[in-house]
């Protein structure tokens, strides 16, 4: 059909209108080849772009995947560009970092350099700080916070979700909180969305099978009830 259809397509562009006094092909000629340009060399990618804000960890959030930036933009606004394969990151129309886009839900993609030296991006942020400020919620807590930037490759990289959990305290309450990090210790559960689910579903005091139940925590920072008698 195509091969029928091609003289006759050649037939309708070299006819002359009267009204124009001209033919489509000598039209395009004229007017539509001489501005022409040729195709970009790289097809276009779709793109993308959110507004987001570096946390306390030096990383932006991207689909629950977290980016490192340079620790020097700490709190600052940045956008992102975001394509199928790439996260791009800007502050004030420059490039400050490119990332592969990853998946893993989470999980941090961290530059070394976008690191500070010996991975500490400000004196008075430490893990000690944050285990000694989540012990103020409860020695689970703290706990908590210690296994969770200890399973990080760079503890800073569990700075964000220590300091989140914590906060729930506010939310909802002290003893709540500390009960939902011992079930989530229990449950091997390291992430803030573990926590405040748990917390959600007033999941923290359900009793635990008796015929699966783990040893007791053992930690330097929880004592027994004859302590206190």
């Amino acid at each position: 059909m195509n091969a029928a259809i091609r003289p006759l397509l050649d037939r309708l562009n070299d006819k002359v209108s009267r009204h124009l006094g001209a033919s489509r092909r000598q039209l395009f000629e004229r007017l539509d080849k001489p501005v022409l340009k040729p195709l970009p060399v790289a097809p276009y990618v779709y793109a993308e772009w959110k507004k987001c804000r570096a946390g306390l960890d030096y990383h932006i959030a991207i689909d629950r995947h977290y980016y490192s930036v340079p620790y020097q933009l700490l709190k600052k606004e940045l956008w992102a560009r975001i394509t199928a394969r790439t996260v791009e990151v800007f502050h004030i129309g420059r490039r400050v970092a490119s990332h592969v886009r990853t998946s893993g839900n989470g999980q941090h993609s961290t530059q070394r350099d976008h690191m500070p030296a010996h991975h500490r991006f400000r004196e008075d942020w430490t893990p000690q700080r944050l285990q000694a400020w989540a012990a103020r919620v409860g020695p689970n807590v703290a706990i908590f916070a210690e296994v969770v930037m200890r399973d990080r490759k760079h503890c800073e990289q569990g700075y964000r979700t220590c300091l989140g959990v914590i906060r729930l305290a506010d939310r909802f309450g002290r003893d709540r909180l500390a009960a939902a990090c011992r079930r989530a210790l229990e449950i091997n559960a390291r992430s803030y969305s573990s926590v405040q689910s748990i917390l959600k579903n007033g999941r923290e005091s359900k009793p635990r099978n008796r015929a699966t139940e783990e040893p007791a925590i053992t930690h330097t920072n929880i004592r027994g009830a004859e302590y206190f008698h």
